[in-house]
């Protein structure tokens, strides 16, 4: 199949000035860019007035099960999204030990859902990989080793320190799914049994990572009180093992942290001026998104979610519960401290029983149930076994425009795909391109682009994606400037953006004339380690 894009606004990705130009796909590369023959092409694309750019890359996705069940994932193709970045927040699909399956599809519920649909005995990376290649994808999709998955295959769920042994066997497992085509590690040091770990178990697994150039992607302990511990914290992880550092969904969290921006900032540069590798990526709204259970003190996860359940049964560790909520824990982030108890809210449930929760705030639910708000929200975590997902909101536009300018960012959607998700699930990137760029004017489209293509696909390593050139796969984006924006909001998400005119992933259109085009287009990418 050969395409021509003719006279489009070409904005290459690598942050250079955007000009009228050709772009040529002939299969799934391009073949030109600029002046190009104009005959000889099965279909031609009249990209006047729109912007011509590589496809996006969403550098965290939480799309790890959907795409073993609906493997176009439409919410991210119809935003331009033309590769994922899935195995994030250290839970995720692979390695997956059999004895295990049953307690870590609980735990694994509330950020990717669940599901009886696929086959569950893959156990590893590669046999995770080697499913979604069976069953085909829609998107490129590629994959980060989760800290939580090696932590449990190689000494369960308990709540404890590793052994010097234990802590080789993880040392063994990373390794083994580096060499299956993972592009880095990830953790999620708020989610249990990630939550577990020490600093000096994660520089283990990281300097093995660094062996094969990866990339250490990280939900830090804190993004809110002792953020500035946290950080310090990730910034000797990558010191102690010169592993690449990525933040994920970089912010600081509670009106009373907000004064720690500047130290963050200081935080940031100085790591980066010792020669510690630095990133971070950012989805463009106030408001966060994550499981329920995350409002639980750490200790109620110890064992895993059969164990919570349990002590959601127990009167009195209910009290200490709240007791622990309300008088905080040193070290914990505590979201109904810096979110408030009306600016939580529920976004998916596993059963029918609940579903009238949905959209409402913790406070609400307490109302709706006509109990005590802690006993009703405990009561939905039991009742559902702790598969909830929740918004939370923490901060304000002027802290997002100032992390967005910043050169290590790029954008990500970090989207939980059940029930009412948050809006960023379907509006990310084209709420960049209209909010910011077109209406706010605090980001050049030049610059906008680069951190949605080029500047993702060096932090992670992508060969061949992210820049407009002869020779690269053939993944594009072409929008209208002038309407591009974000449709959804946090009342009604489930809305496509407006702008995104057609979406080629792999020389493949999976979105024509605004419409996807169900095509399994993409392409399941492993980093070569040699």
């Amino acid at each position: 199949m050969k395409i021509l894009i003719q006279k489009g606004t070409v904005i290459d990705g690598t942050g250079s000035k955007g000009f009228i130009g050709n772009v040529a796909i002939e299969n799934d590369k391009i073949t030109a860019v600029g002046e190009t023959s104009l005959e000889g092409f099965d279909k031609v694309i009249d990209g006047q007035g729109m912007i011509v750019c590589p496809g996006f890359i969403d550098t965290h996705s939480h799309s790890d099960l959907k795409v073993l069940l609906d493997p176009y994932v439409i919410p991210k193709i119809r935003q331009g999204v033309t590769t994922e970045v899935l195995g994030q927040d250290g839970i995720s699909m692979a390695p997956l030990p059999k004895q295990y399956v049953s307690p870590w599809r609980k735990n694994l519920a509330g950020l990717d859902g669940d599901s009886d649909n696929i086959d569950w005995n893959y156990e590893t990376t590669e046999g995770y990989l080697k499913m979604m290649e069976r069953i085909g994808v829609g998107l490129n999709e590629s994959y980060l080793v989760p800290h939580g998955n090696i932590r449990m295959e190689a000494m369960g769920l308990d709540n404890r320190l590793p052994t010097e042994k234990e802590i080789q066997k993880m040392c063994d497992i990373t390794r083994r799914e580096m060499k299956a085509g993972a592009f880095g590690l990830s953790t999620g040091l708020i989610y249990m049994p990630c939550a577990y770990s020490e600093t000096q178990e994660i520089v283990e697994m990281c300097k093995v990572v660094a062996e094969y150039d990866g990339v250490f992607v990280v939900h830090q302990r804190s993004e809110a009180d002792t953020i500035v511990e946290s950080m310090e914290e990730v910034i000797n992880i990558g010191r102690q093992s010169g592993v690449k550092v990525h933040f994920s969904h970089f912010k600081v969290c509670g009106k009373k942290n907000w004064g720690l921006i500047d130290k963050v900032v200081e935080l940031l540069e100085s790591a980066q001026a010792e020669g510690i590798r630095i990133s971070f990526d950012q989805y463009p709204y106030v408001a966060g998104s994550t499981m329920l259970g995350v409002i639980l003190p750490p200790w109620a996860h110890d064992g895993g979610t059969d164990k919570l359940i349990k002590r959601l049964e127990d009167p009195e560790l209910r009290k200490k519960m709240i007791h622990d909520i309300e008088q905080g824990i040193p070290g914990w982030d505590n979201f109904i401290d810096f979110a408030g108890l009306d600016q939580i809210f529920v976004t998916s449930v596993k059963t029918k029983a609940n579903v009238d929760l949905i959209g409402k705030s913790l406070v609400e639910i307490g109302q709706i149930r006509g109990k005590n708000v802690y006993e009703a929200t405990f009561d939905l975590l039991h009742d559902e076994e702790n598969a909830v997902g929740m918004v939370d909101f923490y901060g304000t536009e002027e802290h997002v425009i100032r992390f967005m300018m910043r050169p290590e960012q790029n954008v990500c959607t970090d989207g939980l795909l059940g029930g009412k998700p948050h809006p960023r699930v379907f509006g990310s990137f084209p709420r960049v391109l209209g909010k910011y760029v077109r209406e706010d004017k605090a980001l050049t489209l030049e610059a906008a682009i680069q951190k949605m293509t080029s500047k993702p696909a060096s932090v992670f390593g992508f060969v061949g994606r992210g820049v407009l050139k002869a020779g690269n796969f053939a993944d594009i984006v072409i929008f209208n400037p002038e309407t591009i924006i974000d449709k959804g909001t946090y009342v009604e998400p489930v809305q496509y953006p407006e702008g995104i005119i057609h979406v080629i992933i792999n020389g493949m259109m999976v979105v024509e004339n605004g419409i996807e085009v169900k095509a399994l287009a993409g392409r399941v990418i492993r980093k070569t380690c040699q």
